[in-house]
């Protein structure tokens, strides 16, 4: 029997959308308010699923104290109150949109998750726009 169980989580932090190689108005065609040169911040939702079989023991797919306590040691406190393009090496050349954040948070956490589950990220930008990754690809 497969279950999914999930954690949400919150952080909150700045970005700005800016490819150097092109010019400024190119820039602000494609990324608009998300370019502004003095960055801007979001209060970003996150939401953890983790998938697998109820272990018969424990009546667990995963003890979520160990899921928030993963989440707060490699998500939170990496993120919250950070400028992603200036405080995060992995952010330096990588444009830090949803897309990308959510792929990090996933390649952040797969190596804690017992290989026999799935792990799913979901990530809200705002209350209207959001990202779901499963891993595929990679």
């Amino acid at each position: 029997m497969r279950l999914t169980v999930s954690r949400v989580a919150h952080f909150n932090a700045a970005h700005r959308l800016h490819r150097k190689e092109w010019s400024d108005e190119k820039n602000q065609l494609i990324f608009g308010k998300c370019n502004n040169p003095n960055y801007h911040g979001h209060n970003y939702e996150l939401i953890v699923h983790v998938t697998g079989e109820l272990d018969p023991e424990t009546g667990f797919v995963m003890d979520l104290k160990i899921l928030s306590d993963l989440i707060k040691s490699e998500i939170e406190d990496v993120l919250d109150h950070k400028n992603l393009n200036l405080d995060l090496k992995e952010f330096a050349e990588l444009i830090p949109t949803a897309e990308n954040i959510a792929v990090f948070i996933w390649k952040k956490l797969r190596p804690f998750i017992d290989n026999d589950k799935d792990l799913e990220v979901v990530l809200y930008e705002t209350n209207r726009n959001y990202v779901s990754f499963k891993g595929e690809g990679i």
